[in-house]
């Protein structure tokens, strides 16, 4: 690929933001009261819209099909466009499998700036297409406006058959909490080395279809989301909220991106981190001897996260077979609402 110039450098995309990724997003506290304040729907066939909210929202068409709609977009978290394309549109088709549903289009969500390289944004829309493919879907349009820093991300459409949709509540006690990717996506871009940064960007790349597709092969499925900008604390929160039940995380068993453990140690921290903890860090605990920097990795944003999953136990040996993204990281149990890391 041929390196693109800009002003006689080459192109770096985070040098035209402030932020990016999903750490753009805002506050969760901030967003909630937004949020409350809307009006809520009152068709029938909207089966999830705000009221309440999940990873998108679902609208029964048939008593077979029902429509899965969400969007997503933020600021360039990577430098390169194709990894930049490619990654927003993982992490925009996510919220379509955090609900159990299967992908069929999308439209590009775009903004740059009138003097921003235009092979760069060649780069950034063909890779997306191709994320799009591996997906099962295509993209069929879009929308672009100047804008001082460059935006982009994809609104997703998806199908799921109305009686198998998957939600954020519902797990119950004794269910096994699984999770498909590693964490650490943003502690792994702001202070790891150049291979650890790689590592990262090549989970983000990847698809959470096999994932969703795994879950709905088998029964016993109780509670999925998809951990993003919330970070695992904010997300597990609203799945334990939702389901009156404390999620206990072995922090033993949680998979990380290269580096990241180290980094936390260090003190490396996202400008998201200090939102996630002000929205849910009265609900985390951690048990007396855990290493503090897991309370870093708990609240640190992630872009393209994975799925977590509380499942029967029953399930997990599906789950977890050789070749499956899924790995163990926690347990369901009655008691007081919240995350606790032991």
């Amino acid at each position: 690929m041929t390196e693109i110039m800009f002003d006689g450098a080459p192109l770096k995309l985070t040098e035209w933001t402030s932020c990016g990724g999903c750490a753009a997003k805002w506050g969760k506290d901030l967003l909630a009261g937004l949020v409350d304040e809307l009006p809520v729907s009152i068709d029938p066939a909207l089966l999830i819209g705000l009221a309440p909210f999940d990873d998108a929202a679902v609208y029964k068409v048939s008593d077979d099909i029902a429509l899965v709609s969400t969007t997503d977009f933020f600021p360039p978290l990577v430098d390169d466009p194709s990894d930049f394309g490619a990654i927003a549109a993982a992490n925009a088709c996510s919220d379509v499998y955090a609900m159990g549903g299967k992908v069929l289009m999308a439209v590009n969500v775009a903004a740059f700036p009138e003097n921003f390289p235009r092979q760069a944004i060649v780069e950034i829309f063909a890779a997306a297409a191709e994320v799009m493919v591996q997906a099962g879907g295509s993209v069929a349009g879009g929308h672009t406006i100047r804008n001082p820093e460059p935006i982009f991300g994809l609104a997703v459409q998806g199908t799921v058959h109305p009686d198998r949709i998957f939600t954020k509540g519902g797990a119950q006690d004794g269910d096994v909490l699984l999770l498909s990717k590693p964490l650490g996506t943003g502690i792994a871009l702001a202070g790891g080395s150049d291979s650890e940064k790689a590592a990262a960007i090549v989970g983000m790349r990847q698809l959470n279809r096999d994932a969703s597709e795994r879950l709905q092969a088998v029964d016993g499925v109780h509670g999925v989301t998809d951990v993003t900008g919330f970070a695992l604390a904010g997300h597990g929160w609203e799945m334990a909220e939702r389901s009156g039940c404390q999620f206990e995380i072995n922090t033993a068993l949680l998979p990380l991106y290269p580096g990241v453990l180290a980094a936390a140690q260090r003190g490396v921290r996202t400008g998201g981190d200090a939102r996630n903890r002000t929205a849910v860090g009265s609900h985390i605990s951690l048990a007396p001897g855990v290493d503090a920097a897991f309370d870093t990795v708990a609240f640190d944003p992630q872009t393209s996260g994975g799925l977590l999953a509380a499942v029967d136990p029953q399930a997990v040996p599906l789950l977890t077979v050789a070749g499956s993204p899924f790995v163990v990281i926690g347990r369901v149990i009655a008691g007081d609402v919240g995350l606790h890391f032991i």
